[in-house]
Formats: C-alpha cells, structure tokens, sequence
C-alpha cells in the first residue's frame, strides 16, 4: 500500500477507536471533570494533592457519603495525551515530608485522573457489579480566568477601565509616567512597545503580591513559552480623539490585544473548559481582608466578572464555544480556614457567600448548583485560648518557616458581612475596627497514618457536595 493510503488508513483506524474508547467510557465508566482555579496564593496545588490523597485513603473524610461504597481508588494516566500530568507525589512529598514545605504553585495547566472501583448498593446491588467511575482534575491558574472579562471588551473600553484603576495601585506610577511620555500617534516602535508591555507587567506583578486579585491580562503574570511574544507586549493606552493613525504605536497595542484574545484565550477555554463538568473556585477571602477595604471590593469585582460569561439568556462567546454544554456544580471555597478558631468559621463562610453573591446568583439562575464553604485543605495550626487583659481570645498556633511555634488571633469577622462589605464598596481606606492579621504558616511535621490522608477543615464536605453524587 502507497505511504499516502496507510497514512490515511492509520489515521482512520486511530480515529475509530478513539470513538469506540470514548463511548465505552462514556456508556460504561463515567467520566466527572472536575476544574480546579483560584487567584494566586489560593491554594490550587494544595487542594489538588490533599483532596486526591484523601480519597485514596479515606479516613478523614466522614462527610463524603459515598466513602463507603468504593472498594479501591487508584491513579491512572490522564487521557490527555498533551496535557502535563499534576505531580501528585512530589507535592504530597512537599507537604508530608520529613521538612514540610509548600510546593510550587500552578503556573500552567495540568491534568490528574484518579479511578475508583465501586460496589453496588440499594435494593438492586446484588443484580449489579462493581463500576468504575473515574475524577479527571484539571488544574489550571486563576489567573488566566480572568481573561474571561477580556472577551467581551473591545481595546478601548478595557483601556478605559484598567487606566482609571490604576493610579491607587502598586507599582502604577512607573507605567503612567512611561505612558505619558510616550507618543502613541507616533509609527510603531517595538522598543517603545516593549518598554511600556514590561512596565505594566511590573505593575501587574505588585499589585498581585500586594493582594489585589484583578490582575489580568492574565499571561502576563505567568507567560509561559510565550514569554516576548508580539501577542503579550501590549499595554492599556488613552483614547485618541480621532483614532490612533494606521501603523502608529497606538493602533498596534489595539491590534495585539485582539490577537491575545483571538490566539491565547479563545483556544484556552475551548480546549480545557469544554467538557468540565464541576468547577471549584478556591478564594483567599482572608488574604483579600488583611490586604483592606479596597484589595476585598477588587476581589468581589473580579469573581464577578469570571462568571460573567455564565449568565443565562444570553448567546454569549462562551456559551457557543461550550456547545450548550453547561458546569453542573461550583463549589465557592474560602481557604486558609485553619487561620481561624473553628468559632469563626461559620462567619468566614457567610462573608464569602456575600462577597460573591452576584456571581453565585448568576450560576444559580443558569441552573448551575453553587455552595460557598471556608475550608482548609492542609490543617497546620491547632487551636487554644489566649488571656489578653482580662478577655479570653479564640486563637490558632502554628509553624513558621524559621520553626518558631506562634499563637495567632487575627481578629474577630463580624457577623454581618456588610460591615466589611459595605466600607469595602463605598472606597474606605481601611477598616474602621482594626486590621486583621495573617501569618505564613508552614505544613506541620508528623506522620500520617494508615488509611489517613493529611488533616483538613471541611474537604470532605466539599468532595460531597462536587462528587457525592456520582458515587
């Protein structure tokens, strides 16, 4: 047979059983897709290794419902061939090893399959085998979801925006001042387009360590193989009365912000959101209020706008791309819990319902089922009382990376959401009842034991409420 004809038959014949394994998979062994995101410092990777090392040994898991049932869970290879697989064990190394520390954040998309083997229950369970039903986590960064806001702005309506933000932020004056002195009408110069692409980019990367969540366009913060690229050398620019003159600097920065939107995000939501099934969205509400009023309001913002695109009724760019295919569940979830006395997590958790309230109505309408929930996917503190002028003081002790042993009591979460919400929303500075502390806690030492995963606040619940269902 002609090179040609076998190359065709060979393609035919991958093509083929390709569709026979999905259907099989389909029809036979249920496939959950579950996307895990947050903002940076969220705790995507930690979630990721302590959820999955706690559904292979199921000890502390109590709420997931359906721990009963599975007679064995175990690792198998992703199916995604082009996908990174997420490096499970070097991550649970990190956190339980014999020098616990955090691993290395997300900063590109990775894919982890976990398989359980189920028995049969019910009435029926005697008439059935065992089933297989397998979790394929898709992690991938936060702030790349933030560029779901782009899609729907042309250049110079999301110029308009980010330029009246940024004078209160960090790092910003840099950039206005390289702004101000450059001639956008001028031809294009790619010096001078560099020169401002890097300037925001600094700005960008201060205001995120500085905890502000709205941060985008998000590959400019994790670039990746497109590091210099022309599609991610572009910067916010002022309007020209007239419009920016062809071939000048002012009309390239417009015509590579659509390239980034056309070659950089478009293929990323068609190629990893298209068949997600259940979506967590990890949320550092306690980083955001020890940041201040303003650092909270951009939080709130920023949710809102990742779930833009989710709103019913509307035949949005997202929505033709998924096909009608439609997120089942979204989990809310607050981390670093383990911060707080367990006294103030019910608050933590109704101030993280309120702070996204308008993005979890928009999920709830599109008939999406959502839950807000503070969590802690790797305890590291323990909790005890502190006597402080004649007051008791709920608090948490934990590690810090030079191993002192520190109590902690970062402030009392009022029981009313809008006491932070409202201040956060009309432009206070800071808050009127004190600050709220925050410490860089490390991973505990100790073994775990047998059949245990590592300790947590609330995993259990959040793998019943995203996967109870399906097991």
């Amino acid at each position: 047979m002609p090179p040609a004809l076998t190359d065709i038959a060979d393609g035919l014949a991958r093509k083929v059983e390709g569709f026979g394994a999905q259907m099989s998979e389909t029809l036979f062994e249920p496939v959950i897709r579950l996307g895990v995101t947050g903002l940076s410092r969220a705790g995507k990777t930690v979630f990721i290794t302590a959820l999955v090392a706690n559904l292979l040994d199921r000890g502390r898991m109590p709420a997931l419902t359906g721990a009963a049932q599975i007679r064995a869970a175990f690792l198998r290879p992703q199916p995604d061939d082009t996908v990174p697989r997420f490096d499970y064990e070097s991550h649970l190394a990190a956190l339980t090893g014999p020098s616990p520390h955090w691993p290395e954040g997300t900063r590109a998309v990775s894919e982890l399959r976990i398989s359980f083997r189920i028995a049969p229950s019910g009435l029926l369970g005697g008439l059935r085998g065992m089933r297989t039903v397998h979790l394929d986590i898709v992690d991938y960064p936060g702030e790349w979801l933030l560029d779901l806001g782009l899609m729907e702005q042309d250049f110079a309506s999301w110029s308009a925006g980010t330029l009246a933000r940024l004078p209160s932020r960090p790092g910003a004056a840099a950039f206005l001042d390289l702004l101000a002195a450059t001639d956008l009408a001028a031809p294009h110069d790619e010096t001078r387009a560099r020169a401002l692409a890097q300037a925001f980019t600094e700005h960008l990367t201060l205001a995120r360590a500085a905890g502000w969540s709205d941060c985008s366009p998000g590959r400019f913060l994790l670039p990746g193989e497109m590091a210099g690229s022309p599609a991610l050398t572009f910067a916010p620019v002022p309007p020209a009365p007239e419009g920016y003159p062809k071939g000048s600097l002012g009309r390239e920065m417009a015509r590579r912000y659509e390239a980034y939107k056309s070659h950089v995000v478009r293929p990323f939501f068609r190629d990893h959101f298209a068949r997600i099934d259940r979506q967590v969205v990890l949320v550092d509400v306690l980083g955001a209020i020890h940041a201040g009023p303003a650092a909270l309001e951009d939080l709130r913002r920023s949710m809102a706008g990742i779930l833009r695109a989710f709103r019913p009724g509307t035949a949005g760019w997202l929505t033709a791309l998924l096909g009608g295919h439609r997120i089942g569940k979204i989990l809310f979830a607050a981390t670093k819990a383990d911060h707080l006395h367990h006294e103030q997590h019910a608050r933590l958790t109704a101030i993280t319902g309120a702070l996204l309230r308008e993005a979890r109505d928009r999920a709830d309408f599109a008939g999406a089922e959502t839950l807000a929930l503070s969590i802690a996917a790797l305890r590291t503190t323990t909790e005890e009382t502190l006597s402080a002028e004649g007051e008791t003081l709920p608090a948490v002790r934990g590690r810090l990376a030079d191993g002192r042993s520190v109590a902690l009591y970062a402030g009392e979460l009022p029981a009313d959401p809008a006491q932070l919400l409202a201040p956060a929303r009309a432009g206070a500075e800071s808050w009127l009842d004190g600050d709220y502390a925050l410490m860089d806690f490390i991973p505990a030492a100790g073994a775990l034991r047998p059949g245990e995963g590592p300790p947590h606040i609330r995993l259990d619940r959040a793998a019943e409420f995203l996967i109870g269902d399906k097991l």
